[in-house]
């Protein structure tokens, strides 16, 4: 993260993002045989073609494309503005969009009640053994189990996190990178996806 000035002199925080090399690998249609309107979206890799999957090789031949790293689908209201090969940049973007951003938070490890669920813990002093401990989970007699979902102890971190309607800031089209109000889940090597267009609070209740 960083910070930037506005005009009128309010200091943000923002995240930069980087959007990479996007091309239209395949368009769906709901006349043809998928049967419903989307666009797949492939971002160029660093691998050589020969590294791939035959069955992805084939796929990305048929398109005329080189190597992909990641495919993703998106469902669209309408097809007729893509085109195979097409390359998606920052764009579609502008300043005051609301986005929505899925990616994946920072891995914590295994970790206790407190960190990860929040639990207050138990009395810190007087000899007392239990500063951090979860404390009962269930009774011996009554239900003589433990219930599903009980907040225990575990792996924290490491989730696909979805962050809704967050601002864009500023558009930087000569470096291809968009500038968001705010934190983003995940670290700073992560892969983000952006969503444009998100309905607002008001259109959403409509």
């Amino acid at each position: 993260m960083t910070q930037i000035f506005l005009e009128n002199g309010d200091v943000v925080p923002v995240s930069v993002l980087q959007v990479e090399d996007c091309r239209v690998v395949q368009v769906k249609s709901e006349k043809g045989s998928d049967g419903y309107n989307a666009v797949q979206v492939g971002i160029k890799s660093r691998k050589k073609f020969k590294r791939m999957t035959k069955p992805l090789r084939g796929h990305l031949k048929r398109a005329g494309l080189d190597a992909v790293d990641l495919l993703r689908e998106f469902r669209v209201d309408d097809v007729g503005g893509y085109e195979v090969g097409q390359k998606l940049d920052v764009g579609l973007f502008e300043a005051g969009d609301l986005v929505r951003i899925t990616g994946i938070s920072k891995g914590k490890g295994f970790a206790g009640v407190v960190k990860r669920h929040g639990f207050s813990g138990g009395p810190k002093s007087h000899g007392s053994h239990s500063g951090r401990i979860p404390g009962s989970i269930g009774c011996s007699a009554t239900p003589s189990r433990v219930y599903k979902g009980r907040k225990l102890p575990g792996r924290m971190g490491g989730d696909r996190v979805t962050l809704s309607r967050a601002k864009v800031v500023s558009v930087m089209k000569e470096r291809n990178v968009v500038l968001v109000k705010g934190g983003v889940p995940g670290g700073a090597s992560g892969r983000y996806l952006l969503l444009s267009k998100v309905a607002s609070t008001s259109q959403r209740r409509t």
